[in-house]
Protein backbone atom coordinates (compact mmCIF):
# COMPACT_ATOMS: atom_id res chain seq x y z
CA UNK A 1 0.00 0.00 0.00
CA UNK A 2 0.56 3.66 -0.61
CA UNK A 3 2.40 5.60 2.53
CA UNK A 4 2.68 9.31 2.67
CA UNK A 5 6.37 10.29 3.02
CA UNK A 6 5.74 14.16 3.18
CA UNK A 7 2.72 16.09 2.47
CA UNK A 8 1.45 15.28 -1.22
CA UNK A 9 3.89 12.42 -1.56
CA UNK A 10 3.56 8.74 -0.95
CA UNK A 11 5.50 5.97 -1.71
CA UNK A 12 4.80 2.03 -3.00
CA UNK A 13 7.40 0.16 -1.05
CA UNK A 14 9.79 -2.18 -2.88
CA UNK A 15 8.61 -5.23 -2.79
CA UNK A 16 8.31 -8.88 -5.24
CA UNK A 17 9.43 -8.20 -8.72
CA UNK A 18 9.67 -4.57 -8.12
CA UNK A 19 13.47 -3.47 -8.85
CA UNK A 20 12.55 0.43 -7.35
CA UNK A 21 9.78 1.62 -5.34
CA UNK A 22 7.14 3.77 -6.41
CA UNK A 23 6.39 7.08 -6.15
CA UNK A 24 2.52 8.99 -5.81
CA UNK A 25 2.13 13.08 -6.32
CA UNK A 26 -1.32 12.79 -4.63
CA UNK A 27 -3.46 15.02 -1.56
CA UNK A 28 -5.07 12.42 0.81
CA UNK A 29 -8.32 13.11 -0.69
CA UNK A 30 -6.81 12.12 -4.42
CA UNK A 31 -5.48 8.89 -2.76
CA UNK A 32 -8.77 7.74 -1.45
CA UNK A 33 -10.42 8.05 -4.84
CA UNK A 34 -7.64 6.05 -6.62
CA UNK A 35 -8.39 3.09 -8.21
CA UNK A 36 -6.53 -0.21 -7.06
CA UNK A 37 -5.79 -0.92 -10.67
CA UNK A 38 -3.01 1.96 -10.27
CA UNK A 39 -1.40 0.46 -7.94
CA UNK A 40 -0.63 -2.31 -9.42
CA UNK A 41 0.44 -1.07 -12.55
CA UNK A 42 2.75 1.08 -10.63
CA UNK A 43 4.46 -2.28 -9.46
CA UNK A 44 3.93 -3.50 -12.69
CA UNK A 45 5.99 -0.53 -13.86
CA UNK A 46 8.86 -0.50 -11.39
CA UNK A 47 9.24 -4.25 -12.22
CA UNK A 48 10.74 -3.35 -15.64
CA UNK A 49 14.01 -4.19 -16.55
CA UNK A 50 16.45 -0.87 -16.39
CA UNK A 51 14.05 1.40 -14.86
CA UNK A 52 15.69 4.39 -12.88
CA UNK A 53 14.85 5.65 -9.83
CA UNK A 54 11.27 5.26 -9.05
CA UNK A 55 8.05 4.73 -11.20
CA UNK A 56 6.14 7.76 -10.88
CA UNK A 57 2.51 8.61 -10.72
CA UNK A 58 0.98 12.76 -11.30
CA UNK A 59 -2.02 13.90 -9.27
CA UNK A 60 -4.06 13.24 -12.26
CA UNK A 61 -3.12 9.67 -12.23
CA UNK A 62 -5.91 6.61 -13.64
CA UNK A 63 -5.92 3.32 -14.60
CA UNK A 64 -4.92 2.73 -18.05
CA UNK A 65 -3.22 -0.18 -20.74
CA UNK A 66 -0.02 -1.34 -19.17
CA UNK A 67 1.31 1.71 -17.50
CA UNK A 68 -1.05 3.93 -15.63
CA UNK A 69 -2.27 7.37 -17.32
CA UNK A 70 -0.52 9.75 -15.51
CA UNK A 71 2.66 7.10 -15.55
CA UNK A 72 6.46 8.64 -15.66
CA UNK A 73 9.55 6.09 -16.39
CA UNK A 74 12.77 6.49 -17.26
CA UNK A 75 15.01 3.62 -18.95
CA UNK A 76 18.78 3.52 -18.92
CA UNK A 77 20.09 1.85 -22.15
CA UNK A 78 23.22 1.01 -20.39
CA UNK A 79 21.51 -1.07 -17.79
CA UNK A 80 19.43 -3.37 -20.04
CA UNK A 81 16.78 -0.31 -20.42
CA UNK A 82 13.70 -1.28 -22.63
CA UNK A 83 11.03 0.53 -24.27
CA UNK A 84 7.66 -0.06 -23.80
CA UNK A 85 4.34 0.67 -26.29
CA UNK A 86 2.47 0.64 -23.27
CA UNK A 87 4.32 3.37 -21.44
CA UNK A 88 3.75 6.01 -24.42
CA UNK A 89 -0.15 4.47 -25.00
CA UNK A 90 -2.08 4.16 -28.42
CA UNK A 91 -2.58 8.48 -28.74
CA UNK A 92 0.71 8.83 -29.25
CA UNK A 93 1.99 12.28 -29.23
CA UNK A 94 -1.45 13.25 -27.82
CA UNK A 95 -0.84 17.52 -26.54
CA UNK A 96 -2.26 20.30 -26.06
CA UNK A 97 -1.57 23.94 -28.11
CA UNK A 98 -2.35 27.03 -26.88
CA UNK A 99 -2.62 30.43 -28.86
CA UNK A 100 -3.12 33.96 -27.61
CA UNK A 101 -5.71 36.34 -29.56
CA UNK A 102 -4.73 39.58 -28.51
CA UNK A 103 -8.99 39.89 -27.44
CA UNK A 104 -10.54 39.86 -24.19
CA UNK A 105 -14.04 38.62 -23.26
CA UNK A 106 -15.75 42.05 -23.71
CA UNK A 107 -14.18 41.78 -27.09
CA UNK A 108 -16.66 39.31 -28.29
CA UNK A 109 -19.80 40.61 -27.74
CA UNK A 110 -22.59 39.21 -29.99
CA UNK A 111 -20.20 37.16 -31.90
CA UNK A 112 -19.10 34.23 -29.71
CA UNK A 113 -22.09 31.96 -30.89
CA UNK A 114 -21.14 32.28 -34.13
CA UNK A 115 -17.31 32.09 -33.54
CA UNK A 116 -17.94 28.75 -32.22
CA UNK A 117 -20.27 27.58 -34.79
CA UNK A 118 -17.82 28.65 -37.55
CA UNK A 119 -15.03 26.81 -35.62
CA UNK A 120 -17.29 23.52 -35.42
CA UNK A 121 -17.69 23.32 -39.47
CA UNK A 122 -14.07 24.29 -39.84
CA UNK A 123 -11.94 22.10 -37.97
CA UNK A 124 -13.53 18.51 -38.21
CA UNK A 125 -13.96 16.19 -35.45
CA UNK A 126 -15.32 12.97 -34.28
CA UNK A 127 -14.93 9.33 -34.82
CA UNK A 128 -12.99 8.42 -38.14
CA UNK A 129 -13.30 12.51 -39.13
CA UNK A 130 -11.28 13.57 -42.16
CA UNK A 131 -10.61 16.94 -43.02
CA UNK A 132 -10.04 18.80 -46.68
CA UNK A 133 -6.10 17.59 -46.91
CA UNK A 134 -5.79 14.37 -48.55
CA UNK A 135 -2.14 13.73 -48.82
CA UNK A 136 -0.54 11.03 -51.04
CA UNK A 137 1.24 8.37 -49.33
CA UNK A 138 4.65 9.86 -49.85
CA UNK A 139 3.39 13.42 -49.09
CA UNK A 140 2.92 11.69 -45.53
CA UNK A 141 5.81 10.47 -45.51
CA UNK A 142 7.70 13.53 -45.71
CA UNK A 143 5.35 14.71 -42.92
CA UNK A 144 6.03 12.10 -41.00
CA UNK A 145 10.01 12.94 -40.76
CA UNK A 146 9.30 16.96 -40.73
CA UNK A 147 6.57 17.12 -38.20
CA UNK A 148 5.13 20.76 -38.08
CA UNK A 149 7.89 21.95 -40.42
CA UNK A 150 5.94 20.43 -42.88
CA UNK A 151 3.06 22.26 -42.19
CA UNK A 152 4.65 25.33 -41.96
CA UNK A 153 6.12 25.07 -45.52
CA UNK A 154 3.00 24.17 -47.15
CA UNK A 155 1.19 27.61 -45.74
CA UNK A 156 0.19 26.02 -42.29
CA UNK A 157 1.09 29.11 -39.88
CA UNK A 158 3.85 30.88 -39.55
CA UNK A 159 7.91 30.17 -39.11
CA UNK A 160 7.79 32.13 -36.01
CA UNK A 161 5.55 29.89 -34.22
CA UNK A 162 7.68 26.85 -34.26
CA UNK A 163 10.31 28.13 -31.80
CA UNK A 164 7.17 27.67 -29.30
CA UNK A 165 6.54 24.14 -30.68
CA UNK A 166 7.92 20.68 -28.24
CA UNK A 167 11.27 20.15 -30.47
CA UNK A 168 10.32 22.85 -32.44
CA UNK A 169 8.18 21.66 -34.68
CA UNK A 170 10.16 18.24 -35.77
CA UNK A 171 11.14 15.21 -33.55
CA UNK A 172 14.68 13.56 -34.89
CA UNK A 173 14.82 10.08 -35.52
CA UNK A 174 11.39 9.30 -37.08
CA UNK A 175 11.18 6.50 -39.86
CA UNK A 176 8.43 6.34 -41.69
CA UNK A 177 9.65 2.82 -43.24
CA UNK A 178 8.79 1.46 -39.49
CA UNK A 179 5.18 2.63 -40.05
CA UNK A 180 2.77 -0.10 -41.22
CA UNK A 181 0.99 0.88 -44.01
CA UNK A 182 -2.28 0.27 -42.83
CA UNK A 183 -1.24 3.09 -40.24
CA UNK A 184 -0.43 5.26 -43.05
CA UNK A 185 -3.99 4.13 -44.83
CA UNK A 186 -5.58 5.57 -41.65
CA UNK A 187 -4.00 8.95 -41.67
CA UNK A 188 -4.02 10.06 -45.23
CA UNK A 189 -7.34 12.17 -44.61
CA UNK A 190 -7.02 12.90 -41.08
CA UNK A 191 -4.34 15.77 -40.48
CA UNK A 192 -6.26 18.84 -39.17
CA UNK A 193 -8.63 17.06 -37.37
CA UNK A 194 -9.17 16.69 -33.97
CA UNK A 195 -10.70 13.31 -33.54
CA UNK A 196 -12.93 11.91 -31.07
CA UNK A 197 -13.40 11.64 -27.02
CA UNK A 198 -11.48 13.71 -24.81
CA UNK A 199 -10.04 15.77 -27.97
CA UNK A 200 -11.37 19.40 -28.19
CA UNK A 201 -10.75 23.06 -29.67
CA UNK A 202 -11.85 25.40 -26.47
CA UNK A 203 -12.40 29.16 -26.01
CA UNK A 204 -11.27 30.12 -22.70
CA UNK A 205 -10.68 33.18 -20.37
CA UNK A 206 -7.72 33.89 -18.28
CA UNK A 207 -9.97 34.21 -15.04
CA UNK A 208 -7.12 34.05 -12.88
CA UNK A 209 -3.25 34.81 -12.48
CA UNK A 210 -1.15 33.37 -9.81
CA UNK A 211 2.32 33.75 -10.69
CA UNK A 212 2.04 37.71 -12.39
CA UNK A 213 5.93 37.20 -13.78
CA UNK A 214 5.46 34.00 -15.24
CA UNK A 215 2.25 35.23 -17.02
CA UNK A 216 3.52 37.97 -18.72
CA UNK A 217 6.39 36.68 -19.78
CA UNK A 218 3.36 33.90 -21.58
CA UNK A 219 1.30 36.55 -22.54
CA UNK A 220 -0.96 36.11 -20.75
CA UNK A 221 -3.04 38.81 -18.71
CA UNK A 222 -6.51 38.69 -16.63
CA UNK A 223 -9.42 38.76 -19.12
CA UNK A 224 -7.95 37.63 -21.91
CA UNK A 225 -9.51 35.16 -24.49
CA UNK A 226 -7.66 32.08 -25.54
CA UNK A 227 -7.62 28.86 -27.86
CA UNK A 228 -6.38 25.75 -26.69
CA UNK A 229 -6.08 22.75 -29.22
CA UNK A 230 -6.56 19.19 -27.62
CA UNK A 231 -5.39 16.33 -30.01
CA UNK A 232 -3.08 14.00 -31.18
CA UNK A 233 -1.91 11.49 -33.69
CA UNK A 234 -4.64 10.18 -34.83
CA UNK A 235 -5.39 6.65 -36.18
CA UNK A 236 -1.49 6.56 -37.35
CA UNK A 237 -0.53 6.76 -33.79
CA UNK A 238 -3.59 4.30 -32.92
CA UNK A 239 -2.25 1.81 -35.23
CA UNK A 240 1.02 2.35 -34.23
CA UNK A 241 0.27 1.10 -30.76
CA UNK A 242 -1.38 -1.48 -31.92
CA UNK A 243 1.20 -2.78 -34.06
CA UNK A 244 3.99 -2.35 -31.85
CA UNK A 245 2.16 -4.45 -28.77
CA UNK A 246 2.18 -7.61 -30.80
CA UNK A 247 6.10 -7.11 -31.86
CA UNK A 248 7.12 -5.87 -28.36
CA UNK A 249 5.26 -8.49 -26.72
CA UNK A 250 6.59 -11.33 -28.99
CA UNK A 251 10.18 -9.73 -28.89
CA UNK A 252 10.34 -9.82 -25.15
CA UNK A 253 9.95 -13.38 -24.55
CA UNK A 254 12.57 -13.90 -26.67
CA UNK A 255 15.13 -11.59 -24.94
CA UNK A 256 14.47 -13.51 -21.38
CA UNK A 257 12.17 -10.16 -20.11
CA UNK A 258 9.56 -12.25 -17.81
CA UNK A 259 6.23 -9.25 -17.35
CA UNK A 260 3.72 -9.67 -14.51
CA UNK A 261 0.92 -8.23 -16.72
CA UNK A 262 1.66 -8.84 -20.95
CA UNK A 263 0.09 -5.53 -21.41
CA UNK A 264 3.49 -3.74 -20.06
CA UNK A 265 5.15 -5.63 -23.45
CA UNK A 266 8.19 -4.21 -24.34
CA UNK A 267 11.75 -5.24 -25.90
CA UNK A 268 15.60 -3.65 -25.16
CA UNK A 269 16.09 -0.01 -26.39
CA UNK A 270 18.86 -1.38 -28.01
CA UNK A 271 17.37 -4.22 -29.93
CA UNK A 272 15.92 -4.68 -33.74
CA UNK A 273 12.59 -4.25 -32.46
CA UNK A 274 13.25 -1.35 -29.76
CA UNK A 275 14.80 0.57 -32.57
CA UNK A 276 12.05 0.12 -34.78
CA UNK A 277 9.32 0.91 -32.04
CA UNK A 278 11.22 4.38 -31.60
CA UNK A 279 11.20 5.20 -35.41
CA UNK A 280 7.53 4.74 -35.25
CA UNK A 281 6.54 6.55 -32.63
CA UNK A 282 8.89 9.37 -33.15
CA UNK A 283 7.24 9.36 -37.02
CA UNK A 284 3.70 9.46 -34.59
CA UNK A 285 5.09 12.46 -32.76
CA UNK A 286 5.94 14.16 -36.02
CA UNK A 287 2.41 13.90 -37.31
CA UNK A 288 0.75 15.33 -33.92
CA UNK A 289 2.65 17.85 -34.35
CA UNK A 290 1.89 18.66 -37.97
CA UNK A 291 -1.76 17.77 -37.36
CA UNK A 292 -1.87 20.20 -34.63
CA UNK A 293 -0.53 23.07 -36.74
CA UNK A 294 -2.51 22.47 -39.55
CA UNK A 295 -5.87 22.73 -36.87
CA UNK A 296 -4.34 26.14 -35.91
CA UNK A 297 -4.03 27.42 -38.89
CA UNK A 298 -7.65 26.28 -40.09
CA UNK A 299 -8.58 28.11 -36.29
CA UNK A 300 -6.67 31.35 -37.46
CA UNK A 301 -8.47 31.24 -40.48
CA UNK A 302 -12.23 31.07 -38.79
CA UNK A 303 -10.71 33.50 -36.32
CA UNK A 304 -9.94 36.20 -39.37
CA UNK A 305 -12.93 35.40 -41.00
CA UNK A 306 -15.33 36.35 -37.74
CA UNK A 307 -13.44 38.58 -36.21
CA UNK A 308 -10.81 40.48 -37.75
CA UNK A 309 -9.51 42.27 -35.38
CA UNK A 310 -8.17 38.97 -33.35
CA UNK A 311 -4.28 38.04 -33.38
CA UNK A 312 -3.25 34.82 -32.91
CA UNK A 313 0.28 34.48 -31.67
CA UNK A 314 0.87 30.67 -30.39
CA UNK A 315 1.73 30.44 -26.53
CA UNK A 316 3.14 26.97 -26.78
CA UNK A 317 2.39 23.30 -27.89
CA UNK A 318 3.51 20.19 -25.96
CA UNK A 319 2.95 16.33 -25.75
CA UNK A 320 1.84 14.41 -23.12
CA UNK A 321 1.97 10.58 -24.58
CA UNK A 322 5.68 10.38 -25.43
CA UNK A 323 9.01 8.30 -25.19
CA UNK A 324 12.00 11.03 -25.37
CA UNK A 325 15.67 10.52 -25.11
CA UNK A 326 16.88 13.00 -22.25
CA UNK A 327 19.66 13.94 -20.07
CA UNK A 328 19.07 14.05 -16.51
CA UNK A 329 21.23 13.82 -13.10
CA UNK A 330 20.74 10.45 -11.42
CA UNK A 331 23.21 10.17 -8.43
CA UNK A 332 25.06 12.69 -9.18
CA UNK A 333 26.21 12.54 -12.63
CA UNK A 334 24.06 13.28 -15.71
CA UNK A 335 23.01 10.08 -17.91
CA UNK A 336 20.74 9.75 -21.11
CA UNK A 337 17.59 7.81 -19.97
CA UNK A 338 14.33 7.30 -21.93
CA UNK A 339 11.67 8.78 -20.69
CA UNK A 340 8.10 7.71 -20.85
CA UNK A 341 5.44 10.14 -20.27
CA UNK A 342 1.53 8.35 -20.77
CA UNK A 343 -0.36 10.85 -19.71
CA UNK A 344 2.44 13.67 -18.51
CA UNK A 345 3.42 16.70 -19.60
CA UNK A 346 7.28 17.17 -20.14
CA UNK A 347 7.94 20.18 -17.30
CA UNK A 348 11.50 21.55 -17.95
CA UNK A 349 12.55 23.94 -15.64
CA UNK A 350 14.14 27.67 -15.79
CA UNK A 351 17.02 27.82 -18.24
CA UNK A 352 16.64 24.22 -19.38
CA UNK A 353 18.60 24.95 -23.56
CA UNK A 354 15.50 23.51 -24.89
CA UNK A 355 13.27 25.82 -24.03
CA UNK A 356 12.47 29.16 -26.33
CA UNK A 357 14.62 31.91 -25.32
CA UNK A 358 11.55 34.10 -23.86
CA UNK A 359 10.78 31.93 -21.59
CA UNK A 360 13.83 30.46 -19.98
CA UNK A 361 13.98 32.51 -17.17
CA UNK A 362 11.03 31.29 -15.82
CA UNK A 363 10.64 27.29 -17.17
CA UNK A 364 8.12 25.59 -19.63
CA UNK A 365 4.93 26.39 -20.58
CA UNK A 366 2.68 23.06 -18.72
CA UNK A 367 -0.25 23.07 -20.73
CA UNK A 368 -3.30 21.11 -18.58
CA UNK A 369 -6.79 20.46 -20.02
CA UNK A 370 -9.34 20.33 -17.55
CA UNK A 371 -12.98 19.76 -18.68
CA UNK A 372 -15.24 21.35 -20.54
CA UNK A 373 -17.40 22.33 -17.51
CA UNK A 374 -14.77 23.72 -15.30
CA UNK A 375 -11.14 25.03 -16.03
CA UNK A 376 -7.48 24.66 -17.78
CA UNK A 377 -4.17 25.22 -16.46
CA UNK A 378 -1.69 27.09 -17.36
CA UNK A 379 1.59 26.04 -14.93
CA UNK A 380 5.62 26.05 -15.72
CA UNK A 381 8.16 23.90 -14.99
CA UNK A 382 10.33 23.68 -11.94
CA UNK A 383 13.85 23.49 -10.76
CA UNK A 384 12.86 20.82 -8.37
CA UNK A 385 11.18 18.97 -11.30
CA UNK A 386 14.13 16.87 -12.52
CA UNK A 387 14.58 15.30 -9.41
CA UNK A 388 11.48 14.61 -8.61
CA UNK A 389 10.09 13.22 -11.33
CA UNK A 390 12.47 13.76 -14.86
CA UNK A 391 10.65 16.84 -15.41
CA UNK A 392 7.31 15.73 -15.48
CA UNK A 393 3.77 16.99 -14.43
CA UNK A 394 -0.03 16.22 -14.49
CA UNK A 395 -2.04 16.92 -17.80
CA UNK A 396 -5.30 17.00 -17.16
CA UNK A 397 -7.55 16.40 -14.44
CA UNK A 398 -7.86 12.36 -14.70
CA UNK A 399 -11.28 10.53 -15.54
CA UNK A 400 -12.39 8.99 -12.06
CA UNK A 401 -15.49 7.44 -13.86
CA UNK A 402 -15.43 5.13 -17.41
CA UNK A 403 -16.67 6.22 -20.42
CA UNK A 404 -19.45 4.00 -19.93
CA UNK A 405 -20.53 4.43 -16.75
CA UNK A 406 -20.60 8.27 -17.55
CA UNK A 407 -22.64 7.59 -20.70
CA UNK A 408 -25.22 5.67 -17.88
CA UNK A 409 -24.98 8.61 -15.60
CA UNK A 410 -25.87 11.57 -17.98
CA UNK A 411 -27.41 12.07 -20.91
CA UNK A 412 -24.98 14.71 -23.38
CA UNK A 413 -28.29 16.56 -24.64
CA UNK A 414 -29.21 17.26 -20.94
CA UNK A 415 -25.71 18.01 -20.67
CA UNK A 416 -24.98 20.43 -22.93
CA UNK A 417 -27.97 22.45 -22.19
CA UNK A 418 -27.00 22.79 -18.80
CA UNK A 419 -23.54 23.75 -19.60
CA UNK A 420 -24.99 26.54 -21.90
CA UNK A 421 -27.17 27.64 -18.64
CA UNK A 422 -23.90 28.33 -16.93
CA UNK A 423 -22.72 30.45 -20.27
CA UNK A 424 -20.39 27.35 -21.67
CA UNK A 425 -21.54 27.08 -25.05
CA UNK A 426 -20.82 23.39 -26.33
CA UNK A 427 -20.76 21.72 -30.01
CA UNK A 428 -20.94 18.28 -29.90
CA UNK A 429 -20.69 16.13 -33.19
CA UNK A 430 -21.90 13.19 -30.52
CA UNK A 431 -24.47 13.48 -27.77
CA UNK A 432 -22.92 10.23 -26.56
CA UNK A 433 -19.32 11.67 -26.51
CA UNK A 434 -20.52 14.65 -24.97
CA UNK A 435 -21.88 12.76 -21.86
CA UNK A 436 -18.59 10.47 -21.95
CA UNK A 437 -16.67 13.81 -21.09
CA UNK A 438 -19.00 15.04 -18.69
CA UNK A 439 -17.16 17.24 -16.04
CA UNK A 440 -18.29 15.52 -13.24
CA UNK A 441 -16.24 11.87 -14.88
CA UNK A 442 -13.52 14.20 -13.74
CA UNK A 443 -11.07 14.53 -10.71
CA UNK A 444 -11.05 18.25 -9.69
CA UNK A 445 -8.70 19.82 -11.93
CA UNK A 446 -7.94 22.78 -8.97
CA UNK A 447 -7.03 20.02 -6.99
CA UNK A 448 -4.49 18.18 -9.57
CA UNK A 449 -2.99 21.46 -10.60
CA UNK A 450 -2.57 22.42 -6.85
CA UNK A 451 -0.96 19.51 -5.88
CA UNK A 452 1.22 19.37 -8.59
CA UNK A 453 2.28 23.14 -7.51
CA UNK A 454 2.55 21.83 -3.62
CA UNK A 455 4.50 18.83 -4.67
CA UNK A 456 6.85 20.98 -6.28
CA UNK A 457 6.03 19.11 -10.10
CA UNK A 458 5.43 22.61 -11.54
CA UNK A 459 3.73 25.59 -10.32
CA UNK A 460 0.31 27.99 -11.35
CA UNK A 461 0.65 30.27 -13.80
CA UNK A 462 -3.09 31.15 -15.08
CA UNK A 463 -6.54 29.68 -14.88
CA UNK A 464 -8.62 29.20 -18.30
CA UNK A 465 -12.30 29.29 -17.83
CA UNK A 466 -14.07 27.28 -21.11
CA UNK A 467 -16.65 29.71 -22.66
CA UNK A 468 -16.92 27.72 -25.79
CA UNK A 469 -15.57 24.15 -26.74
CA UNK A 470 -16.04 21.81 -29.71
CA UNK A 471 -16.07 18.27 -29.18
CA UNK A 472 -15.75 15.24 -30.98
Amino acid sequence: MFREISPNVWELPKTGRMRVPGRLYASRRLVEGLDEKVREQLAGVASLPGIVDAAYAMPDAHWGYGFPIGGVAAFDPDQEGIVSAGGVGFDISCGVRTYRTDLKEADLGDRLEPLAHDLYRSVPAGVGSEGALRLSKKELDELLVHGARWAVARGFGEESELDFVEERGRMRGADPTKVSDRAKERQLGEIGTLGSGNHYLELQIADRIFDAPAAQLFGIAEGDLLVSIHCGSRGLGHQIGTDYLKVLGAAGSRYGISLPDRELACAPIRSVEGQNYLGAMRAAINCALANRQVVGSLVRETLARRIPEARLSLLYDVSHNTCKEETHVVEGRPRRLFVHRKGATRAFGPGHPDLPERYRGVGQPVLVGGTMGTCSFVLAGTADGAALSFSSSCHGAGRQMSRMQAKRTWRGAALITELGSRGILIKAHSASGAAEEAPGAYKDVEEVARVAEEAGLSRRVARLRPIACVKG
